[in-house]
């Protein structure tokens, strides 16, 4: 009776080191999360991790412009006299990030968290905007060198 008790716990053993094994296997296969960026308007929030990023190393030059397109882009609805906040994880943050409005530079480069602008710039001629729609990008990196994109599509609420 002891050896067959031996022999259940030893397969027992080797099950639960067998999984530990497996579970190991899927989480190596996983591809690691992007940082996250946030657009927060009133009490309303989106979040998303980019839409081109390469662990940390700088994107080749050819890459952003079909980041650009992101299609996917999460939307928000944006009423112009608002204030809207823009939020970025440190690890974009420690590296600077510039907001880009359709594509072009909105604002200087930043090293803080936070940031934030008035709604009525998103829907502003004068800015680039036109029509009701404007997305809004999110650009890591500085020196010439881009680390990551996250768009976001802000909707004008009237």
């Amino acid at each position: 009776m002891t050896s067959q008790r031996f022999v259940a716990r030893h397969r027992r053993a080797v099950a639960a080191v067998g999984a530990v094994g497996a579970g190991l296997l899927v989480l190596s296969a996983c591809d690691k999360p992007t940082p996250m960026a946030t657009v927060t308007v009133d009490r309303n929030s989106v979040n998303s991790e980019a839409s081109c990023y390469n662990d940390g190393d700088p994107l080749k030059p050819t890459e952003l412009q079909g980041c650009l397109k992101d299609k996917d882009a999460k939307s928000i609805k944006v009423d112009p006299d608002a204030t809207v906040r823009f939020g970025v994880d440190p690890e974009i943050a420690d590296k600077g990030w510039t907001l880009l409005m359709n594509g072009q530079p909105l604002t200087d480069a930043s090293k803080k968290t936070y940031r934030t602008v008035p709604g009525s710039v998103f829907f502003n001629q004068q800015y680039g905007a036109s029509g009701s729609a404007t997305t809004v990008t999110i650009l890591s990196g500085g020196n010439s060198k881009a680390y990551g994109l996250w768009s976001f599509k802000l909707e004008k609420d009237s």
